[in-house]
């Protein structure tokens, strides 16, 4: 079957798989769908919210002030009339008056058989306050028992459905809790104050409408947003779908197909300009802070409970919701689901597959990771476009989940028709390697050295100094690669002859590691020869490449010993034979301290304890490198064999000066190091010399003598 129409048969397969599980198995991916939203949120930041909404709150500051709540009904009402004094345009009080209150006198003296004709009755109080403010109640809808089999409160507004069929898709309700008759008779108008979490306990949308007993009632923020807007009439249109439109007066509103409002929240907790309660039961603020303006009175004392989460923070108060209804209706910037939003979807992740498929599968693999890269980001950003500018809420998960999958699927299809390369594979591959793996692979497929193990190693790093700039002035592609293959040649071949195993070439790095996948006698020696070898042939070798390419080389060679996991290690389709463990990041990081210290080999004190020949070898410094905690002596080994009487009256007055150094006596130990220096112009001594004045400087108490690298 030829190529093209494998793709077809992959792009109908996926196209009904992927189309399929949107359709089927939506609850499975909401979640996701809606951290990233969540995450938009959280990129976008706070936004301005509307300064005709406040909240008055009854905070810590109000319940030490007034007393634990629930307060004294007198006080409410109190508050409800410096609130219309102030000039509120209208309150909304997202609190619920269930039961009488215990604290009214009138109340207590019945229950003492006290003569109560005289006494105030708090409960009377707060009903006579609410019908002379503009005040609007709440009550709570009951969606799990039928505990609460109460009459729910009257609206003053005609509720509308056009077109509706048999399918109900308002939530319904079935017990509600509600005001004392008092107070509740005495209210103009009320809504319900439910916020509904989702399936993660976060609030993103909010039920706009309930029905009861097959009658409408809007939330307490909808109804605070009808009345301000002197509107009398709300209807609610159906299409085959479920809710297709809201209408309340001239406002269009937009839910989705259930009614549910999403909200687009201005920001975390105190968005909104907060006053505390006890400061309006005082007298003590602004009237332009309060009037003509809608006044919310909630809680966000955390012992009262009416805390919430939402995409923009994890603990807010449930009365900010409100607010954020309010203002979202205000604006008419709330989010939309729209009816047609699952078509648009689908119809979005087909042309994903389309192009991923037919034309994406056209690239080479580089291009293609760059334009798929490119794509998945521009997804991303046009979710977020859509989201905060045209305000529509569509599938954010499901386009990111097709492009992965169509991408797995061309590159595997591309797998199987390139697989007639097999064997240019193979050779390329045994060309990656060194000859050790592939030749035991060869030989014993079954080996035990391919099963992952615990062994000693010693690992080398070596790097080119001022490759950048090498790389600038060859520029061409072609001669850097020319360059290159003939440098790495060259090391390759001294690692090879003393047994060593090549793992990788990092750009012009190469990593190399003696005693795996065989057994090497002597190890350490076998890598520090190489090592030293490689330098004092870097003369010999410069020569040749001056002649070819206009420039010499020098590099940095790092060496450690110690225990690594040696093994395939890899994924299921893909893995490599190579070494991992601290012991490799150890021998990265001495690779580059050949920088600062400015010599050509570092070994660690784990490779220096297991040498078995004779080297002349210089104590660097006992160093913290970047993410280890423990300190290391770094030695520079300076060749093989035994150390002249001048170069051993050098190191003898260096270890002299090291120790000085290290027990903190810095002054004898600059004197040392300046001599040293301006006796053999090396520039480790100089390098002592600079720090032990700055220690001087400074005045450094407990000085262990341990350099700390913070960078690699």
């Amino acid at each position: 079957m030829s190529k093209t129409k494998v793709l077809i048969l992959l792009f109908l397969l996926l196209s009904i798989l992927l189309s399929s599980a949107y359709l089927f198995l939506p609850a499975h991916f909401q979640s996701l769908d809606n951290r990233v939203r969540d995450f938009y949120f959280k990129f976008r930041g706070p936004e301005k919210a509307s300064e005709q909404i406040v909240i008055v709150d009854i905070d810590e500051k109000s319940i030490k002030a007034l007393g634990q709540w629930p307060w004294e009904r007198d006080k409410i009402a109190q508050i409800l009339n410096n609130l219309t004094a102030y000039g509120a345009g209208i309150i909304g009080l997202d609190i619920v008056f269930a039961e009488a209150d215990k604290t009214s006198p009138k109340k207590l003296a019945r229950q003492w058989g006290v003569n109560s004709k005289n006494l105030p009755d708090y409960d009377l109080i707060l009903s006579q306050t609410i019908a002379a403010t503009p005040t609007i109640l709440s009550y709570i809808f009951d969606f799990d028992t039928k505990e609460h089999l109460n009459e729910a409160p009257q609206v003053p507004a005609i509720f509308i459905e056009k077109h509706k069929k048999t399918t109900e898709y308002i939530p319904q309700a079935v017990g509600v809790l509600t005001n004392l008759s008092i107070i509740q008779d005495a209210g103009y108008s009320s809504g319900y104050m439910n916020n509904i979490p989702d399936d993660s306990g976060i609030i993103r949308s909010v039920p706009l409408m309930i029905k009861y007993d097959d009658v409408i009632y809007p939330s307490l923020a909808f109804e605070m947003h009808r009345i301000a807007s002197s509107a009398n009439k709300v209807i609610t249109t159906y299409s085959k779908a479920g809710i297709e439109d809201i209408k309340m007066g001239k406002q269009h509103i937009k839910t989705d197909r259930f009614g549910r409002l999403y909200l687009n929240f201005r920001g975390p907790f105190k968005s909104y300009k907060y006053i505390s309660a006890v400061d309006i039961f005082n007298n003590t603020i602004k009237k332009e802070d309060i009037e003509g303006k809608f006044i919310l009175i909630g809680t966000s004392a955390y012992g009262l409970m009416d805390l919430r989460s939402t995409p923009m923070d994890s603990v807010i108060p449930g009365i900010e919701i409100q607010a954020n209804l309010i203002d979202n209706l205000l604006n008419d910037d709330m989010l939309v689901k729209p009816s047609w939003g699952e078509i648009a979807d689908l119809i979005i992740m087909i042309l994903i597959l389309f192009i991923v498929i037919f034309i994406y599968s056209r690239f080479n693999i580089l291009s293609l990771l760059i334009i798929y890269t490119t794509s998945f980001i521009s997804i991303l950003f046009l979710n977020y476009y859509l989201l905060f500018s045209q305000h529509l809420i569509l599938n954010s998960i499901f386009p990111l989940i097709t492009m992965i999958v169509s991408l797995v699927a061309i590159l595997g299809v591309n797998y199987v028709f390139e697989f007639r390369q097999k064997e240019l594979v193979k050779n390329s591959f045994s060309k990656k390697v060194s000859k050790q793996v592939m030749d035991d692979l060869l030989k014993n497929p079954e080996s035990t050295n391919f099963t992952s193990r615990e062994v000693e190693t010693s690992i080398y790093f070596s790097d080119i100094r001022g490759f950048t700039s090498i790389s600038e002035e060859l520029k061409s592609p072609k001669r850097i690669t020319d360059f290159l293959n003939f440098y790495m040649d060259a090391m390759v071949k001294s690692i090879e002859k003393n047994h060593g195993t090549i793992d990788k070439f990092i750009g012009d790095a190469i990593m190399a590691y003696w005693n795996a996948p065989l057994e090497v006698e002597n190890h350490a020696d076998k890598a520090v020869l190489t090592a030293l070898e490689q330098i004092d042939k870097r003369d010999i070798l410069n020569e040749t490449i001056n002649d070819r390419f206009g420039f010499d080389v020098d590099y940095g060679i790092g060496i450690n010993t110690g225990d690594v996991v040696v093994g395939e290690i890899g994924s299921q389709g893909r893995s490599d034979y190579t070494i991992i463990g601290d012991s490799v990041n150890l021998a990265s990081r001495l690779e580059g301290l050949c920088k600062p210290y400015q010599v050509r080999l570092i070994i660690s004190e784990f490779t220096k304890a297991r040498l078995t020949q004779k080297y002349i070898i210089q104590l660097l410094d006992i160093v913290k490198v970047k993410g280890k905690n423990e300190p290391v002596k770094i030695y520079e080994v300076i060749s093989s064999g035994i150390a002249s009487e001048d170069k051993q009256i050098e190191l003898d007055t260096y270890n002299k000066a090291h120790m000085l150094y290290c027990e903190s006596n810095f002054e004898e130990a600059t004197k040392l190091f300046e001599n040293l220096y301006k006796t053999y112009e090396k520039y480790l001594y100089q390098l002592y010399t600079q720090r032990c004045k700055q220690l001087l400087d400074t005045g450094v108490k407990d000085f262990d003598g341990v350099f700390e690298f913070t960078t690699k």
